[in-house]
């Protein structure tokens, strides 16, 4: 058995000491790239301090004669790009599977390790592949010099990685968060649905049926069917984990590009839920992803009036006519604190705070 006091110690002699707490950056948005792509390459430039976080991606999408392309490529991406302060540089490696993660990681982690934030691993089945990525990372930061650890991001898309989600979310100090992969998890488990990520006019729960004169059911009559959220379960699940372990939960991607509308109720659903952000398929889900993970103006200004009320969140108010105690200030921390930090590093999210609150 490991030693509770080795957990944070390096797990190669000349890496850097893991962190004992997950910086709490802006990342309301993961938008994906293709480094083989010429168009996207060029682009990227373009998107820093546009997106929270830009994603080269190595894995899906990037087609098997194409993966040296896209390795290159981000290389030469990282190499030439300044990121600045507000933007995160993520990859998604190929998985653990494949032919190709250890040259993923070889080289990225030697070549620009600096300048990568976080490794998101796909299709993680279990803590052992976190320890794998753990120990492999801590060897090539030695040996590239990297000055800080790479954190590494978990996508849930296994049904025996849904089963093992909390011993995933605790599986190393690297643990930056986990997100949700419907697409790939959907067809592990089985799931009827061909579509990537949302919701299914087929899961449903249907009125009853109206009550004719004598009592009876009257079940030829109309009756309003209300649709079911396929994922409600999981991303709840995946939440706790995240929750318990001091990391981060996403929702992944959702397919349609052009439906914007469900595109922003489902990143709404799995924001109320806990996720603090979303994957971006394309710039035009960017700003509905900025719109939902950050707080409400109303909601921000509801929140200062209870901490006004209640400093130290001891006791009971009545603030239009709902009772506020310890447990509702709690919730009110956590709207003000991630509108400060969000607010933090844009102008315009600061100013409707401040406005919202001068109205209040």
């Amino acid at each position: 058995m490991r030693s509770a006091k080795d957990f944070f110690a390096p797990l190669a002699v000349g890496a850097p000491t893991p962190v004992r707490e997950v910086p709490a950056r802006p990342s309301r948005m993961i938008h994906f790239f293709d480094p083989s792509n010429p168009k996207m390459a060029a682009k990227v430039p373009d998107m820093v301090g546009v997106s929270d976080v830009l994603l080269g991606n190595l894995e899906d999408a990037v087609a098997a004669d194409k993966k040296e392309a896209a390795r290159e490529g981000l290389v030469q991406i990282a190499r030439e790009t300044d990121f600045g302060e507000h933007t995160q540089l993520w990859t998604r490696i190929n998985s653990l599977d494949s032919p190709w993660v250890l040259d993923d990681l070889t080289t990225l982690v030697t070549e620009v390790g600096d300048k990568i934030d976080v490794v998101m691993v796909p299709k993680v089945q279990g803590p052992e592949d976190i320890h794998y990525i753990d120990r492999i990372l801590a060897q090539l930061e030695a040996k590239g010099g990297v000055q800080r650890p790479i954190l590494v991001h978990a996508i849930l898309e296994t049904a025996r990685g849904m089963a093992n989600v909390e011993e995933i979310a605790g599986a190393s100090p690297r643990m930056q968060g986990i997100s949700l992969g419907p697409a790939d998890l959907a067809a592990d488990r089985r799931m009827k649905t061909t579509r990537v990520g949302g919701g299914h006019p087929g899961y449903l729960v249907r009125q009853d049926p109206a009550k004719g004169t004598d009592g009876t059911p009257e079940y030829a009559g109309e009756r309003s069917v209300f649709q079911q959220d396929l994922w409600h379960y999981t991303i709840a699940r995946m939440v706790d984990a995240c929750a318990m372990h001091g990391i981060f939960p996403f929702y992944g991607p959702f397919g349609d590009i052009k439906d914007t509308v469900a595109c922003e109720d489902q990143f709404r659903n799995a924001f109320l839920l806990g996720c603090v952000g979303a994957w971006s398929l394309h710039p035009v889900q960017i700003d509905i992803a900025k719109k939902v993970f950050s707080p409400t103006a109303e909601d921000v200004a509801h929140a200062r009036r209870v901490k006004e009320a209640m400093p130290d969140g001891r006791g009971a108010v009545m603030i239009d006519g709902k009772m506020e105690d310890d447990a509702s200030w709690k919730q009110c921390m956590v709207v003000l604190e991630l509108a400060e930090r969000l607010s933090a590093n844009d102008p315009e999210l600061a100013k409707m705070y401040a406005e919202a609150g001068n109205e209040g």
